[in-house]
């Protein structure tokens, strides 16, 4: 039977084509101009969809196909790892709700373009990218590491960064000279420490 780092080699890159191809705007440019303004209203709920029934396969890959445990942290390392993953899992959420959680699993409908604003407070005044880096932080606090874990971090953190790097072309230019100006002025991982300017900037 085929090892499980095998099948995250193959799958992955899979996963990651489709994700990125029905993320990128010029794909919903294009659907919309075919489908009309349904798709307005359904793209963000069946992107979600889709996304959460393409990560099953992961879950199937980790739990069921042959494995190799690399290591077990032993105590105390163990509970701290679990605390530092338990609180990247807190910190993801809170930056999921910062950014609208409805709005992110699709539920909210259309919004209009003036409603649009570029959320730069809470963990967004620290940093551009707080929901890639806890998910990375979460990743790699794993007290228990083995080689399909090991493969998939490691692919996903490489994908996680390009997924950043995607998601900022699309916010220059949905926000144009605003969003440069925050990003000239917040790092991409690394916090600061200080927030000089919390006001979100609208469209």
């Amino acid at each position: 039977m085929i090892s499980g780092a095998v099948a995250i080699l193959a799958y992955f890159p899979f996963f990651a084509a489709v994700h990125s191809f029905l993320a990128d705007p010029g794909f919903r440019r294009w659907a919309s101009r075919r489908i009309g303004s349904a798709l307005d209203r359904w793209h963000r709920l069946a992107f979600t969809l889709l996304a959460l029934i393409m990560v099953l396969p992961f879950l199937y890959i980790l739990a069921f196909l042959p494995d190799r445990i690399l290591y077990v942290a032993s105590w105390p390392a163990f509970a701290m790892m679990a605390a530092i993953e338990a609180l990247a899992a807190l910190m993801l959420l809170i930056a999921l709700f910062q950014t609208g959680v409805l709005h992110f699993l699709g539920l909210t409908g259309p919004v209009r373009p003036e409603m649009v604003v570029l959320v730069t407070d809470g963990f967004y005044c620290h940093l551009r990218n707080p929901f890639f880096l806890f998910a990375i932080l979460f990743l790699w606090s794993s007290p228990i590491m083995t080689a399909s874990l090991l493969t998939f971090n490691i692919m996903a953190t490489i994908y996680f960064y390009l997924g950043a790097l995607h998601e900022e072309r699309s916010l220059k230019e949905k926000f144009g000279e605003a969003y440069e100006e925050y990003r000239q002025r917040v790092p991409m991982f690394l916090p600061r420490i200080r927030c000089r300017d919390k006001r979100p900037i609208d469209r």
